[in-house]
């Protein structure tokens, strides 16, 4: 059932960090409490760092293993599911970093191992 590869994943970096980056603006989150919106934008930006340095297809500079950047998203989706509670979000600013929380943990649980290469006997 795991299906999201590595390229997948390297192929949806970009637009999450964009979304991260803007839809607090366009949902006008930060009714409830200001970090709704600012959490948001603070984490897209840390994601668009993440997928210029992470060591897959769309990295500019592949300093960071694979492995390294979906703990970073496992923990971000965490991080992400606590936070209406922890810092009393409500309305659409829990809605949205529950969805978002759902969002990320589905696509790290979703991710499909890479199978390494056996050597060959020659």
């Amino acid at each position: 059932m795991r299906f999201i590869t590595k390229t997948i994943h390297a192929y949806l970096d970009y637009p999450v960090a964009a979304l991260l980056l803007t839809a607090p603006f366009l949902l006008q989150l930060g009714d409830s409490h200001p970090l709704a919106k600012w959490l948001s934008v603070g984490t897209g930006l840390a994601a668009l760092v993440l997928t210029i340095l992470t060591d897959h297809q769309t990295g500019l500079v592949r300093v960071l293993p694979y492995p390294v950047h979906l703990a970073v998203d496992f923990l971000v989706g965490v991080v992400f599911a606590i936070a209406p509670f922890a810092l009393g979000f409500a309305g659409v600013d829990a809605l949205y970093y529950w969805l978002n929380a759902a969002a990320v943990l589905t696509v790290v649980g979703l991710h499909k191992p890479e199978e390494v290469p056996q050597p060959t006997m020659g």
